[in-house]
């Protein structure tokens, strides 16, 4: 899939900005990530890249499949964005928005990638101890990859920190072979 950040990037901190001076950043983040979705769909980038259909083919095509998930502003948002072309670029614009969001709550959303099932406690530990490195508040997500053997990776941002036995596995390999 193309990168469109330059493209998205100018369309996302407008509606940041209006969603901002609405007091409606969670509500904007539901329906560009419903947006987001629709436009990410494999099936619906070959449409959007493909010149045979017009912009108002496409902002019918998701007016249908997104229905009431629209307020009127965001209706008007995707009908500007059909008329410029724009919709292929819905998933790098969503990214950018709650990146703007998080920065203005201070939250960071993290992924925990671990071998086995973590505790909610254990979770929970984690979480604070990664805020407080990071100075902000971490919502922490979990997923299970049972090819790490054991361990666990954390990734937030620009950080990651690989605790997993597959990790260590290839820091000694590398170590071995210098």
């Amino acid at each position: 899939m193309a990168d469109f950040q330059t493209i998205a990037r100018p369309y996302a901190q407008a509606v940041f900005k209006l969603a901002r001076e609405q007091g409606r950043l969670a509500e904007w983040s539901e329906m560009l990530q419903f947006l987001g979705q629709v436009a990410a769909d494999e099936q619906m980038q070959t449409l959007l890249a493909s010149p045979r259909f017009s912009g108002q083919q496409l902002e019918a095509l998701f007016l249908d499949i997104c229905g009431d998930r629209l307020d009127d502003a965001g209706r008007n948002l995707l009908r500007l964005l059909a008329e410029n072309r724009r919709l292929i670029a819905l998933p790098d614009m969503v990214r950018q928005y709650e990146s703007l969001r998080a920065t203005e709550e201070g939250t960071l959303k993290a992924r925990l990638i671990s071998a086995h099932p973590v505790e909610d406690k254990v979770r929970a530990d984690l979480a604070q101890a990664l805020g407080k490195r990071l100075q902000r508040k971490v919502e922490l997500e979990s997923e299970i990859d049972e090819s790490l053997l054991g361990g666990a990776v954390i990734r937030a941002g620009d950080l990651v920190i690989d605790g997993s036995v597959r990790g260590r596995l290839k820091r000694l390999a590398s170590s071995l072979n210098r």
